[in-house]
């Protein structure tokens, strides 16, 4: 007798991933659904590299950049770039050193924390025309 072998839930049967649906969940905490937002990390590292913010650790400032860039990518619907990322560091004045902010604070080891930060930047904020 031959074993038998289960076989894979057809493609019409899955439920739809969040990222392909036409008409995303909206509203408060829902966040924003762009391809690729991992990039903006890796963008954001990179950018990061040589930033040094008072009372800021490194990683909470990336994963803040990294964030807001997904955000801003996602508001023009296409993916992140490094001008989404520069765009970002202007915004809080770090690329001139201005400001030290202390909101980046414990951004990488809260979600909830992460959620409030991100809902906190207005779409006219993040494309304001200098």
């Amino acid at each position: 007798m031959r074993p038998t072998v289960s076989t894979a839930t057809p493609e019409i049967g899955r439920s739809k991933k969040p990222g392909l649906l036409r008409h995303a969940p909206t509203g408060v905490g829902s966040g924003t659904n762009a391809p690729g937002e991992g990039f903006a990390m890796t963008l954001a590292e990179h950018e990061c590299a040589d930033l040094h913010v008072a009372g800021v650790a490194h990683h909470d400032l990336v994963v803040g950049v990294g964030l807001v860039a997904a955000k801003r990518a996602s508001l023009a619907g296409r993916g992140p770039t490094v001008y989404d990322v520069r765009a970002v560091l202007d915004l809080f004045g770090l690329r001139e050193n201005a400001a030290t902010t202390p909101d980046f604070a414990g951004l990488a080891h809260s979600y909830a924390a992460q959620r409030r930060f991100v809902d906190a930047v207005t779409e006219e904020q993040l494309f304001s025309q200098p």
